[in-house]
């Protein structure tokens, strides 16, 4: 906390320090002891009729009255880390974009939207997507990555994000990410306030890769560059088809307003089961990306559970991705998954920043009137 000269609290924040990080200290909550004061880091996302908001590292909005801060000050924009490689976070977007590559992409600005549905006939004559609502395969390959200006005032921003999803049939999603330098704080405090509503939380975490490969064991690890329908059966995924098929193997998606990029070199292992015939024991998947190896789609058999074989997965495509020249180690886990943290840990991942989903809020229904069918 800020002190003064004298040796007591200072507040050292005024409205005008909206966007930047900082830590404040203010009274308890109503009801506790008066000597009680509780701490809160994180960015500052709005100071409005006496009340100040601020974003944790999780994304959590927390409600603080001005008239209950004891102290408060501005600190660095994102705590130094002591684990794991150095990464900014646009590295990161960047590359857990890139693995998780749509069937059609378009620039606005410096948002990226992204959708991975089947192809939908557009323009004069053509009737778009059928009645009723569509689910593009996973919400990461249907969104949009805001990653500086859209080069619009935001509410037009927002509208031109509306349309082009429902031309495609989909909700209309923007990823948005806290905790780290460069994360989009503002902009997930800016949806809230425009009745977007956050479905999903999770985070992505980072690890040195050689540890991960040397955690090697004597599981019969089988690799390969596609998919077969053994690999699918274990992936607990729903609407896994044609457009399934082309996100996981990151294929360059369609673009708008952007030149198309080579995908990733991505990996597939199987265990097989312990019978000829048996489903796989377990799978996953690894995107190469330059120094990044990104690790998805790691599902084990309910039954071989706790043997081993996640990490004996993960090691042999941490093996492959080295020999392709990674050395740093990327993945994405959801918050209340405690089993796949606990093994992310152990194998000596860490948090680097969460990021969140934001979904559109239903369109008002228009009343009917002259020229409104």
């Amino acid at each position: 906390m800020e002190i003064s000269a004298s040796g007591r609290l200072e507040v050292r924040i005024t409205p005008d320090d909206v966007g930047k990080r900082v830590s404040v200290r203010r009274l308890g909550e109503p009801g506790a002891a008066p000597e009680k004061f509780t701490d809160t880091v994180g960015v500052l996302t709005s100071w409005d009729n006496g009340v100040l908001m601020i974003t944790r590292r999780d994304g959590e909005r927390v409600r603080i009255p001005q008239s209950a801060l004891v102290a408060g000050k501005v600190v660095p924009a994102a705590p130094a880390r002591r684990r794991g490689p150095a990464a900014s976070y646009r590295e990161l977007a960047h590359v857990a974009a890139r693995a998780w590559r749509p069937v059609e992409s378009e620039r606005l600005g410096e948002w990226e939207l992204r959708a991975a549905v089947d192809d939908v006939p557009r323009g004069p004559g053509r009737p778009g997507p059928a009645p009723g609502p569509r689910t593009g395969f996973t919400r990461r390959a249907n969104s949009v990555l805001p990653l500086g200006d859209p080069g619009l005032p935001l509410d037009a921003a927002l509208d031109a994000v509306r349309r082009w999803y429902g031309e495609r049939g989909l909700p209309a999603y923007v990823q948005t990410a806290t905790g780290a330098e460069g994360t989009q704080e503002l902009l997930g405090a800016e949806l809230e306030r425009r009745g977007w509503t956050r479905e999903v939380t999770a985070e992505l975490w980072t690890a040195a890769l050689a540890p991960v490969a040397d955690r090697a064991g004597g599981a019969d690890v089988a690799l390969s560059r596609t998919v077969d329908e053994a690999w699918l059966a274990r992936y607990r995924r729903t609407g896994v088809g044609e457009v399934a098929l082309r996100v996981l193997g990151s294929r360059s998606p369609r673009t708008s307003g952007a030149e198309s990029e080579g995908g990733p070199s991505v990996w597939f292992a199987s265990v097989p089961g312990t019978t000829a015939g048996e489903p796989l024991a377990a799978i996953g998947r690894c995107a190469v990306d330059g120094r990044w190896a990104g690790f998805a789609a790691v599902e084990v058999d309910p039954g071989r559970r706790r043997q081993g074989l996640a990490t004996e997965v993960m090691a042999a495509l941490a093996r492959r991705a080295l020999d392709e020249g990674a050395s740093a180690a990327w993945l994405q886990v959801e918050t209340d998954n405690e089993a796949a943290r606990a093994l992310y840990a152990a194998l000596g991942f860490t948090p680097h920043h969460a990021y969140h989903h934001y979904r559109a809020p239903s369109e008002p229904e228009t009343p009917s009137g002259p020229g409104r069918p």
